[in-house]
């Protein structure tokens, strides 16, 4: 998924007040994700929709009446095409680099067209999502929820008095999602950046000035890929250190511009001199398709930035369109970059198509430019889970201790990541098992059932309950097989020759 919005104060905050329930009772108190425990000693307005001149009690005193969307910090709203470029941007990363070997995963035929459906599928999902957080906000004279919420809302509003006695779990089981989709985001950068800066200086000495022939050269052995996270590990522990997302907004830029010239230079080489591609299998193995899916639903899965999108926009109601839109063309990329990838190199392409680009200095550019998008990337990803984890350590400890504690939390978590992309170093793997394991969730489980949970009670015609049904359970299945598959390859892996990346010699 792909990566939230660059931009500090739309595509990443996942926070909103959470007062009250449907329910008379008191709704149980959050689990630090959406809602952000914090008290007057803790109080960093990175993690709000407010300007730190302005308080959040004030933010709420803006919304004057039910049904009216007015946001928090309207004075740094943002229009319908600023929008647009955060939703494209935060829906570029890792994952559209590893569609090409997706698209080998599922054939040449039917990959593409898998594509176009799963990115259907989530938009329409993404909709749902929009469309629920809009009915509450309606419903409870509320300037905004966000994805936690709008679960917990709908497990409220459900028929079922088991789910609306439970229904503050719905909130934990997003939160949980949100933890283990940003941080499997976080390892894929580490084994992603492993990869590429192995290779470029492992051919270091074969790199020449001639991009038009993409010879191979014999590689000088260096050390171990998992040494090579080991090395980022520091660096990006100082990074994460910089709590405020607002003094990240230079690093973001950086990252989206070298990001940019990469993905044009990568298209510019890919377009050229097509091979043939007759002995492409349309249709790939069935067996292989499960690793498909987790990728493609890996790329797709933009859902968590959606509602902060929203909520910062001067004019939500011009949302919708922009959201069709903005996936409509990130759509096209996707399977234009898998397609024409797969169609360049083959049966030879590997865990990142960067990967496979020439050993030409300009094209070894290419991979450290992305790279270092990636690695100021990192911190943005970071912020997500860091903002559900860390104020539950924080709130318990004393004020002197406060600053230790954020930053030992902090240590700890990226450490995590480092040691789980070390076990599990195969670039396309880990894409598709923190796909099928939490994407899959977010992006096509839960948005199905919240709709029915939301407007069962007030009438919902069979067809699309059905629908809903019917995505849901599909989404599970995907889930399970495709989980099972991943995890399969990784204790088994298949006996065939894998061009998968520069660290498959290790597993």
């Amino acid at each position: 998924m792909a990566a939230p919005a660059p931009e500090p104060t739309t595509g990443l905050e996942l926070k909103a007040p959470a007062s009250g329930g449907l329910s008379a009772d008191p709704v149980p108190p959050a689990t630090m994700s959406t809602q952000r425990l914090r008290n007057e000693d803790y109080n960093d307005y990175s993690s709000t929709d407010v300007s730190p001149e302005e308080s959040p009690s004030e933010g709420l005193n803006n919304f004057s009446s039910p049904g009216s969307y007015q946001r928090f910090g309207e004075s740094n709203s943002t229009t319908w095409f600023q929008t647009l470029v955060h939703l494209l941007k935060g829906n570029i990363g890792t994952g559209l680099l590893g569609l090409p070997l997706a698209v080998k995963n599922a054939g040449i035929l039917m990959g593409p067209l898998s594509l176009l459906v799963i990115g259907i599928v989530a938009v329409h999902c993404m909709g749902i999502l929009v469309k629920c957080a809009h009915h509450f906000c309606r419903r409870l004279n509320k300037p905004f929820v966000d994805y936690g919420d709008t679960v917990m809302y709908g497990l409220e509003s459900s028929p079922s008095s088991w789910l609306r006695n439970h229904a503050h779990w719905g909130r934990h089981l997003v939160d949980f999602f949100l933890i283990v989709t940003q941080l499997g985001f976080c390892c894929v950068y580490f084994v992603f950046l492993a990869d590429n800066f192995k290779q470029v200086i492992e051919a270091a000495n074969g790199t020449t000035n001639n991009c038009h022939n993409n010879e191979t050269v014999i590689l000088t052995p260096t050390m171990d890929s998992r040494l090579y996270m080991l090395t980022f590990l520091p660096f990006l522990v100082l990074l994460v250190f910089v709590r405020n997302l607002r003094a990240l907004s230079i690093f973001s830029l950086l990252a989206n511009i070298t990001m940019l010239v990469s993905l044009v230079m990568l298209y510019q080489f890919i377009v050229q001199n097509i091979p043939d591609p007759s002995r492409l299998p349309l249709v790939a193995p069935w067996k292989t398709y499960p690793l498909f899916f987790g990728t493609a639903i890996f790329a797709f899965e933009g859902i968590g930035m959606v509602l902060p999108l929203e909520n910062k926009m001067k004019d939500p109601q011009k949302f919708p369109v922009i959201l069709y839109v903005g996936m409509a063309i990130i759509t096209a990329l996707y399977i234009s970059l898998g397609c024409l990838g797969y169609l360049q190199f083959g049966a030879n392409i590997q865990g990142s198509i960067t990967l496979n680009l020439p050993n030409c200095w300009l094209y070894q550019s290419v991979k450290l430019l992305y790279s270092i998008g990636i690695f100021f990337t990192y911190a943005l990803q970071f912020y997500v889970p860091a903002e559900i984890i860390i104020p539950f350590f924080v709130s318990r400890v004393p004020e002197h201790c406060e600053l230790v504690v954020d930053l030992f939390v902090r240590t700890v978590l990226v450490c995590l990541t480092c040691v789980l992309a070390i076990l599990i170093p195969r670039l396309d793997l880990v894409i598709s098992l923190v796909g099928s394991v939490s994407s899959s969730a977010l992006a096509l489980i839960i948005p199905p059932l919240l709709e029915i949970t939301t407007y069962y009670s007030e009438g919902m015609s069979p067809i699309t309950i059905a629908k809903d049904a019917l995505i849901s359970i599909l989404g599970f299945v995907g889930f399970v097989v495709g989980t099972y598959e991943a995890l399969y390859e990784l204790i088994q892996p298949s006996s065939a020759p894998v061009f998968i990346n520069s660290t498959s010699a290790f597993v």
